[in-house]
């Protein structure tokens, strides 16, 4: 009788009421012994992974996963168990397991505490994490082993136990005001049952290209330190009913049976920065280039950028192109990895690379740093700031007047969470973000999703409280619509389109230079791709910008933005057709500008009169017609007067500049030759008044 009833207590023990901690003793198992010798086994293999390192953490699960089933009251195979989850996509089946190895044996481990505080982190249990941090740290200063381990920096432990309950502080606070967005899967055409993160895309979001770990890679093979496929990038375009096509391998010319991850993507979509895990150099930047539908092999971009022996391991691109943000373990910096920039010379090449200071770089880690087409606010993941767990996301703006960035500004929960978020991007009007994350009903492990920052677009629709009580069977009707939000879009104009030949309307891949009217110099320079004539261009507010589209063979065509501090987001279609150099072909010169009501040239004209100078010179047999134009506004008389004048003004620019006067003639033609309606008696805007405000010049011979 006596011995029924001890079996039936060391049943209900084993059973978890009042467990206690029980060893895989076969003494223990008399009962299943086979059960036991299977368990004991996949323990022993579990063992052999988790002795590797974090690395095999998570390949260690699925065998002590099997002995757990077995005997789920040991406090060290609950614990393994804890801290392998702890390092693997599913941080969320920690606790548990680490409950109930401190449940069965408190002293199971003096780092249970640090990896408890770890998995109340991660749920958001902000005090728990604190107190078992606060444990962890007063073990670890009265364990008198560690005082003497020359390995063991006790400082560098202390600093990161700081910075933990100071992010669960941060948290506490955070969450209290959450931001608010719908998060959205990319699906099934970009996310697999693998890896996928580190998006980024083009400025008007057509195109996205990110990493993946999923089988296939170039090469075939697996990464020996983390038996995953290499990294490779994908890229894929939205189509026109707004869903992403299937993503492809951008192919084996970018693409190594190396690691190779996106880094960043210029504006327009025509080249972006790689990441490439050369072993013998810590990992480099590189740029690829699309020449008509097809990447070029990846260039360095620089011993500048790329120090022999660091880890360069992000970069992004500057509206323009001329500056680059990128990330840098290099000594010299603030903390870990640090945030530098770089500009470019006159030759093309990087120089002047500096850190971007501690404003924006923390004693901590730094990464993923992205610039908006705006040109002004920074985006980048950091350890430090007011972060709440792992990286979070923050951004800053640059103030050009003051040279300075502005306070780094956590952007909320819940894109911020307990969890690494980085590679974080928005789109060109700032109502779309792009990142990586991990949730129980994703695609995969890791999925690439949408964040929609709430405006009116799609506005939210919520139950009210009586609702969510509601019966199932029998719902309440009524619902409340939540207020609006509006977007703070950014101060951006994104011009896009298509360059083509006039008469033909074959594509055509021409060269594009931005113009600062106000600076009087070119400030960027694009193609538009060869094989879609597609080209977009990023134009910040604040500038009043010349664009000049040219091909040799062609008269060049320009276009005239003035876009003020104050300007809205806006997305500009403009298809481009250039007319080839002809007797008759006629264009408009939209950045030659006059003093009001004068002919007195402004000097905001200088670089479109020298472009029209070097077009003489490259083709001596070349003569013109300048003619000016004028609105209905004003008499006919006036007009005509006006117009005959700003056009010999042109002529006698070019003539002063050692253009024969011979190829040169003016003319002027007031209000009678309109480009629209706009005559008198007519009610127009503005805008319409300028499009007949103009100067042309006509090819007469050639």
């Amino acid at each position: 009788m006596l011995k029924r009833f001890t079996m039936l207590m060391l049943v209900l023990l084993s059973g978890g009421l009042y467990a206690q901690n029980v060893e895989f003793d076969k003494a223990n198992f008399k009962e299943d012994k086979e059960g036991f010798k299977e368990a004991k086994n996949s323990l022993k293999l579990g063992d052999e992974l988790y002795e590797q390192g974090p690395t095999f953490y998570k390949d260690a699960i699925e065998h002590y996963e099997k002995a757990n089933t077995f005997n789920p009251n040991n406090a060290e195979l609950n614990y393994k168990l804890g801290d392998c989850y702890l390092s693997s996509m599913y941080k969320y089946k920690a606790l548990p397991y680490l409950e109930k190895a401190v449940k069965l044996n408190p002293n199971v481990n003096t780092k249970v505490h640090y990896l408890l505080g770890m998995a109340y982190h991660f749920d958001m249990e902000w005090d728990k994490a604190i107190k078992e941090y606060s444990l962890y740290r007063s073990a670890v200063q009265k364990d008198p082993a560690n005082a003497q381990n020359p390995y063991f920096n006790m400082q560098a432990v202390m600093d990161e136990l700081k910075l933990r309950i100071d992010q669960c502080y941060n948290g506490r606070e955070i969450v209290k005001t959450p931001i608010r967005v719908f998060v959205d899967n990319l699906g099934e055409n970009i996310n697999t049952p693998h890896n996928e993160y580190g998006a980024v895309i083009s400025a008007d979001e057509s195109v996205i290209v990110f990493t993946s770990r999923r089988p296939g890679s170039t090469g075939g093979k697996l990464d020996p330190m983390i038996n995953e496929p290499f990294e490779d990038i994908y890229i894929a375009y939205r189509q026109d009913d707004g869903t992403w096509g299937k993503a492809q391998n951008v192919g084996e010319t970018v693409n190594t049976d190396d690691h190779d991850a996106i880094s960043g993507i210029a504006p327009d979509g025509q080249r972006f920065y790689v990441y490439m895990g050369r072993k013998n150099n810590g990992g480099d930047l590189y740029e690829s280039v699309l020449n008509g539908d097809v990447w070029s092999k990846p260039e360095s971009l620089g011993k500048e950028i790329n120090e022999k022996d660091y880890h360069e391991s992000s970069a992004c691109y500057s509206p323009d192109g001329n500056t680059l943000y990128f990330v840098s373990d290099k000594p010299g910096g603030q903390g870990g990895h640090d945030i530098y920039i770089a500009y470019k010379d006159e030759k093309g090449e990087w120089s002047e690379t500096k850190n971007l200071g501690t404003t924006i770089n923390t004693r901590f880690d730094e990464e993923a740093v992205y610039m908006h087409p705006d040109g002004k606010t920074l985006y980048f993941s950091s350890k430090g700031h007011n972060s709440m767990g792992g990286f979070d996301i923050f951004s800053s703006v640059y103030d050009a007047e003051a040279d300075k960035w502005s306070e780094p500004k956590n952007i909320g929960y819940p894109v911020n969470t307990t969890e690494d978020d980085v590679f974080f991007v928005i789109s060109g009007s700032g109502r779309h973000g792009y990142y990586t994350s991990v949730t129980n009903d994703g695609v995969g492990l890791r999925d690439l999703y949408m964040v929609t920052f709430l405006g009116p677009e799609k506005p939210m629709v919520l139950n009210n409280e009586d609702n969510l009580l509601a019966s199932v069977a029998a719902p309440v009707k009524e619902t409340v619509i939540a207020p609006e939000v509006q977007v703070k879009e950014a101060q951006l104009t994104i011009l896009k389109g298509v360059v083509s030949d006039y008469l033909s309307k074959e594509v055509l891949g021409a060269d594009i230079e931005i113009v600062d009217n106000s600076e009087n110099k070119v400030i960027a320079t694009f193609k538009s791709n060869s094989s879609t004539g597609k080209y977009l261009v990023s134009l910040p507010a604040g500038k009043n910008y010349g664009i000049a589209v040219k091909k040799e063979g062609y008269l060049f065509h320009s276009e005239n933005f003035d876009i003020p501090n104050t300007a809205a987001f806006q997305t500009v279609e403009k298809d481009v057709e250039l007319k080839k150099l002809s007797v008759g072909s006629k264009i408009v010169l939209r950045n030659i500008f006059f003093d009001l009501d004068k002919a007195t040239l402004r000097p905001e004209s200088t670089v479109e009169l020298n472009r029209l100078i070097k077009l003489m010179a490259d083709v001596p047999t070349l003569k013109i017609e300048l003619g000016g134009h004028t609105d209905s506004r004003g008499s006919d008389s006036y007009n005509q007067q006006l117009s005959e004048k700003r056009a010999k003004a042109v002529v006698d620019y070019l003539t002063n500049a050692g253009v024969a006067a011979s190829r040169l003639k003016s003319a002027g033609y007031g209000e009678t030759q309109l480009v629209n309606k706009c005559s008198n008696g007519v009610k127009c805007s503005d805008e319409q008044h300028q499009e007949n405000r103009r100067t042309e010049f006509k090819v007469l011979e050639l």
